[in-house]
C-alpha cells in the first residue's frame, strides 16, 4: 500500500474508528488510492494490533498526513470523539473500518460541505460482499431533513461529514455503553435536528459497506438494544416525540416477527425477533443510564 501522492484537500480531516480488524487495511487503501487525500487522516485504534500502526505508517511514508491514535477505551462513540477532538481543519468526515470509500469521496465530501453551511452531510452506503449487513442506503435522490422522523433515522455514520462547529454546537457522541451499535448515532442525529442542524442526504457521496458478518440475527438484536437505549435516554427526560417512537417500535417488533413467520421471510423474521428481544431491554438500560456522565450526551 504505497500509492503515489495525490492532491490534498486541506480543509477536510477524516476520522476512522477501529478495533484493529483486517478490514481496516482495505478502508485505508481506498482512501490512499482516491483522487484526493484529506488534509489529515486520524485512525483511532482500540486494538493492540501492531498491524494498524504499520498500515498507518506506510501511508505516512507515502506523504499522507496520517495519524495513529491508540486508545484503551471501548466503543465506537468514544473512538469517534477522540478523533474529532484532534481535528484542526474546518470540516471533518467519518467512515468506518469495514467500509470502502469511492474514489472521489474525499473531494466530493469536501466540496459539498464547503457549499452547504451548518449541516450534517450523509450519503449512499452500498453493500459489498455476500455476508449479513443492515446499514445500507441506496436512495438515488437527495433529501434534506430538518426534523426527526417518526418512522426512521436518517444518519448513516459510516458516511458522514460536517463542519467542526456542529459538535461544538450540539455536543459529541454519547459514550454511554447502553447506546452502542446504533443508539449513539441516532441520538446524535436527533440532537442535531432538534438544535436546528439539518441532515442532508447526498447520493453522490458514496461508500461501500463490507458485509463481513454471517448471521443477521445478532446484528438486529444489538441494534435494537442500542436504539431502545436512545429512546430510554429521552424518555427519562419526558420527551413526548420519543415516547411515540418507542411505542411504535415496541409494537412493530412482534408485528414484523408474525409477518415474517407467516410469509417465511427469514430476514423479516430475524428483524422482528431482534426488535422484540432488544427494544424493551434497551429502553430500560437507557432510562437507568446517564449519558451526561461522559460529558458528551447533551
Amino acid at each position: 500500500m504505497t500509492p503515489a501522492p495525490r492532491p490534498v484537500v486541506p480543509s477536510l480531516s477524516v476520522v476512522i474508528p477501529t478495533v484493529g480488524r483486517d478490514l481496516l487495511e482495505g478502508c485505508l487503501r481506498s482512501i490512499a488510492e482516491g483522487s484526493h487525500w484529506p488534509g489529515a487522516l486520524l485512525v483511532v485504534d482500540q486494538s493492540s494490533s501492531p498491524a494498524v500502526a504499520a498500515w498507518v505508517g506506510r501511508l505516512r511514508a507515502a506523504g499522507l498526513q496520517a495519524g495513529h491514535l491508540p486508545s484503551s477505551e471501548t466503543g465506537i462513540a468514544a473512538a469517534t470523539n477522540r478523533g474529532l477532538e484532534r481535528v484542526r481543519t474546518p470540516f471533518a468526515a467519518v467512515t468506518h473500518d469495514d467500509c470502502r470509500v469511492a474514489g472521489d469521496w474525499v473531494a466530493t465530501m469536501a466540496a459539498r460541505l464547503a457549499s452547504s453551511g451548518m449541516v450534517v452531510l450523509t450519503g449512499r452506503v452500498e453493500p459489498e460482499g455476500e455476508g449479513a449487513i443492515s446499514a445500507i442506503k441506496t436512495l438515488a435522490t437527495p433529501v434534506t431533513y430538518t426534523r426527526p422522523l417518526l418512522d426512521g433515522d436518517v444518519l448513516f455514520p459510516p458516511n458522514m461529514g460536517f463542519p467542526v462547529g456542529v459538535p461544538e454546537r450540539i455536543g459529541y457522541f454519547d459514550e454511554h455503553p447502553s447506546l452502542r451499535y446504533a443508539g449513539e448515532d441516532n441520538d446524535w442525529a436527533y440532537r442535531a435536528l432538534r438544535a436546528g442542524v439539518p441532515i442532508v442526504y447526498d447520493p453522490t457521496v458514496v461508500v461501500r459497506h463490507v458485509a463481513w458478518q454471517r448471521d443477521i440475527g445478532p446484528i438486529y438484536r444489538r441494534y435494537a438494544r442500542g436504539q431502545g437505549a436512545f429512546y430510554g435516554k429521552f424518555l427519562r427526560r419526558g420527551d413526548p416525540f420519543i415516547a411515540r417512537r418507542a411505542a411504535r417500535d415496541l409494537l412493530r417488533g412482534p408485528w414484523l416477527l408474525a409477518r415474517g413467520l407467516a410469509t417465511r421471510n427469514r430476514d423479516l423474521t430475524a428483524m422482528g425477533r431482534g426488535e422484540a428481544a432488544g427494544i424493551l431491554p434497551g429502553i430500560l438500560a437507557g432510562m437507568r443510564g446517564r449519558g451526561q456522565e461522559t460529558g458528551y450526551g447533551s
